[in-house]
């Protein structure tokens, strides 16, 4: 049998998703990995344009004058389409490939999977965008995350940056790989709790050494 991929039907009925992967072969999902890579791309360049996240170094940028100033932000924009083109990959092909060395699901079921970590991701960053739009500020923490937590409590930013990436969409996201991995393999839903959460502590921990 054959079914259609649909990225928003499914986000809400995952199970459903799950059982049409074991038992159908699925179409139309190239299409909508795509759409949703384009949506991140559109999303980063936005904030960018903006002005999110660049406030602390337009007053550099506008030193060298008009001229200075242009060349300056058009760097700065190509510099985020990389970051987004990386960073959209790794949670996509990086994720999905380190999964598939530990589980031994196979890939195309993996990258459905982190289709809707990416998803879920962009949503988040969507939100976060949305609402620094409507006060005019930005902040250098999510709203959504510990981060505001612990500028409160820690001095150092590097812990500020860690519990940053951890988040109601971070819960979120381990909760939907272990519901999907557990449905594709005979591991302990223990075991792959445990993993997925490693995986996560040392990609913050990652992120905030970069964020440093």
């Amino acid at each position: 049998m054959i079914f259609d991929f649909r990225f928003w039907r499914y986000l809400a009925n995952q199970q459903e998703l799950i059982d049409n992967l074991s038992a159908s072969t699925m179409r139309d999902f190239k299409k909508r990995a795509w759409m949703v890579g384009f949506f991140g791309l559109l999303l980063y360049v936005l904030q960018e344009l903006w002005g999110m996240n660049t406030q602390h170094i337009t007053s550099v940028y506008a030193l060298g004058g008009k001229d200075s100033f242009a060349i300056a932000r058009l760097v700065s924009l190509a510099g985020i389409i990389i970051w987004a083109v990386l960073y959209l990959s790794f949670h996509f092909f990086g994720i999905a490939f380190l999964l598939n060395k530990i589980t031994g699901i196979v890939l195309s079921k993996l990258a459905v999977l982190q289709l809707y970590v990416v998803g879920i991701l962009l949503i988040e960053k969507a939100l976060l965008f949305l609402i620094f739009m409507m006060l005019g500020i930005t902040t250098p923490v999510s709203l959504f995350s510990f981060g505001p937590l612990a500028a409160t409590v820690f001095d150092h930013p590097f812990l500020v940056f860690f519990f940053n990436q951890l988040s109601i969409f971070t819960a979120l996201i381990i909760a939907l790989h272990v519901r999907f991995i557990r449905s594709f393999t005979d591991m302990n839903a223990r075991t792959i709790l445990l993993i997925v959460i490693a995986i996560h502590i040392v990609m913050a921990l990652i992120t905030a050494t970069v964020g440093i």
